[in-house]
């Protein structure tokens, strides 16, 4: 959201500071890999802990880049330590929920993420203003400070220790471990990571450029684009946790085809209207259903993760899918640019950014569609056997 007053501080067009975005993207699946791998040997709660003091430096130090290059090199290291987060926060929380709770805090655990961007947009409106854009970077470590002390107090999982006891059993050296779970569950693993790059393509092409859309294509002031990115993280806290809990009753696969159907009917309201009151109309439902689907997905990758690997299945899984759909916003933003509305303002192009979001979002949907029908259900699995209560 401060793509604009990082553009304007570091004298290059959005387009140029979106590529901090592709870069923090394109490097999760390493932190995802190497926090995985450590969570599902050693557990989850002292690599959590390392991940986010980490994360805290990181992100304290961006709010002190002097040059584009160096904000780059900053978010690329904690493109690293974000992508270690999601899997074990994710496998954490799975493992530790009643079977019949999973769905409802499947959908608060993954709009932990909306609501740090509603926080993320309230603040910007209060410290950007006032204080610059570089402030908002350095007051934004105090909850991953706060989630510190917390995991401090946690204990690890049954289905954690039982998984570690039976690979420790096992005379075969990790490596072999690791090797055997691909070749029974290649397949389940391309599958994850092919539907994780289609719904991190619908979230990002959704969300990251749109308070740029509204000022930039609308001339909306960035008060005015604060209030369209809170009003649609209230849709999706909504959606997320709304649909989560529907999922214990339809089913995972079954509640992200909806999720997908009905967004896709709320593309043109969330791209096409000119007056702001539709235009925040639009911007709450369409998160409501991606986002929706979005909070389904924590608890149907642990479910259909292996054995053992519930840290980096999902997490690799979905940075990966991340990696594939970097470059969302970037597409997006310089498609805008250069295909821009044939009206002017101020003498200068105005961008198309609406018209794009619209046509890639509408794929995405369906794509969407396709894969979670020919997915697999594992609602209620029982991680602690193995087997579906």
């Amino acid at each position: 959201m401060s793509t604009t007053e990082l553009g304007d501080a570091f004298g290059v067009e959005p387009s140029r500071v979106t590529s901090a975005i592709t870069v923090t993207l394109m490097l999760r699946p390493v932190g995802a890999l190497v926090f995985g791998v450590i969570a599902d040997r050693h557990g989850r709660r002292i690599p959590l802990m390392v991940n986010l003091f980490l994360f805290t430096v990181i992100e304290l130090a961006s709010g002190f880049s002097r040059n584009l290059s160096t904000f780059i090199g900053l978010r690329a290291v904690y493109g690293i330590l974000m992508g270690g987060e999601w899997g074990l926060g994710s496998s954490l929380a799975m493992e530790a929920l009643p079977i019949e709770s999973r769905g409802i805090f499947s959908g608060i655990l993954q709009e932990g993420y909306a609501v740090g961007n509603l926080v993320a947009a309230m603040m910007y409106y209060a410290i950007v203003p006032n204080l610059g854009w570089r402030a908002l970077y350095w007051i934004s470590i105090i909850p991953a400070a706060v989630t510190i002390v917390l995991a401090y107090f946690l204990d690890e999982t049954d289905a954690w220790r039982q998984a570690r006891q039976a690979q420790r059993a096992s005379s075969k050296p990790y490596y072999l471990i690791v090797l055997d779970m691909l070749k029974q569950h290649w397949l389940r693993c391309i599958y994850a990571i092919v539907l994780m790059a289609a719904m991190n393509f619908l979230s990002h092409g959704s969300q990251d450029l749109y308070p740029t859309f509204l000022k930039k294509q609308h001339g909306f002031s960035p008060k005015q684009a604060t209030v369209g990115t809170v009003v649609g993280n209230l849709g999706a806290i909504t959606g997320g946790m709304f649909f989560g809990y529907i999922s214990e009753y339809l089913g995972r696969r079954r509640t992200i085809a909806i999720c997908a159907i009905c967004g896709a009917c709320f593309i043109p309201l969330w791209v096409l209207p000119r007056k702001f009151g539709q235009l925040l109309a639009g911007a709450f439902f369409i998160q409501v259903f991606v986002q929706g689907a979005w909070g389904v997905i924590p608890v149907y990758l642990s479910e259909i993760s292996p054995e053992g690997f519930r840290a980096t299945f999902p997490g690799l899984s979905y940075q990966l899918g991340n990696l594939v759909s970097a470059s969302a916003s970037q597409i997006e933003a310089t498609m805008g640019e250069e295909n821009p509305l044939p009206e002017q303002r101020d003498g200068a192009q105005v961008p198309n950014y609406g018209r794009v979001q619209g046509i890639l979002i509408g794929a995405i949907f369906c794509c969407v569609l396709v894969l979670i029908v020919i997915g697999r259900e594992e609602r209620g699995k029982n991680f602690t056997q193995g087997v579906k209560s």
